[in-house]
């Protein structure tokens, strides 16, 4: 089954599932549906940060500093925030990840729902080769560097997350808890 062929939980502005459809027709026609964003740290407190593949159907070879991904049809954000770190990190028995935020991203490339966590990583990392093109761990100093520089290439939606990351860590409150 290729990405395309895989069917989403399509939602509604309140994040209420309204039906299912294959992620290609999700994309095609512009349909509400459901992302994880992860932002994980080594031991030394370093952001991993990645180059997506050219293959990738949203925001090919363009940089990130978040894994995740879509939501299949039926999943939770907690599942899939672990699921998708496992997957794009290459390892097994991470810890749960740790849910921030959610917030509905509009923008370049349609519009989704975007929960973001965070997780620590101490396991030597083995990123899937079909999802990332390279890799790196920068300090949150060089990582801002790089963003406020412009020489890379982020995705849109990425670079929104790390923004409401930015203020909800500066404002040093929780969120209430989004429903699942």
């Amino acid at each position: 089954m290729s990405a395309a062929d895989e069917v989403l939980d399509v939602v509604d502005r309140d994040d209420r599932v309204t039906g299912q459809a294959p992620r290609g027709e999700v994309y095609s026609r512009g349909l509400l549906h459901r992302c994880v964003f992860v932002q994980v740290r080594d031991g030394l407190g370093r952001i991993f940060v990645h180059r997506r593949t050219a293959s990738k159907l949203v925001f090919p070879a363009h940089y990130d500093m978040f894994v995740g991904g879509v939501l299949g049809a039926g999943e939770d954000y907690p599942g899939a925030a672990l699921r998708e770190a496992e997957e794009e990190l290459g390892v097994s028995g991470l810890e749960q990840p740790v849910p921030l935020f959610k917030f509905l991203y509009e923008g370049p490339g349609g519009a989704w729902w975007s929960y973001v966590h965070e997780v620590r990583c101490a396991l030597p990392v083995a990123p899937q080769e079909s999802e990332v093109d390279w890799h790196t761990w920068l300090e949150p100093e060089e990582l801002e560097r790089r963003v406020a520089g412009g020489e890379w290439a982020w995705v849109p939606d990425g670079l929104e997350a790390y923004r409401r990351l930015r203020a909800f860590r500066e404002g040093g409150s929780r969120p209430p808890a989004p429903r699942a």
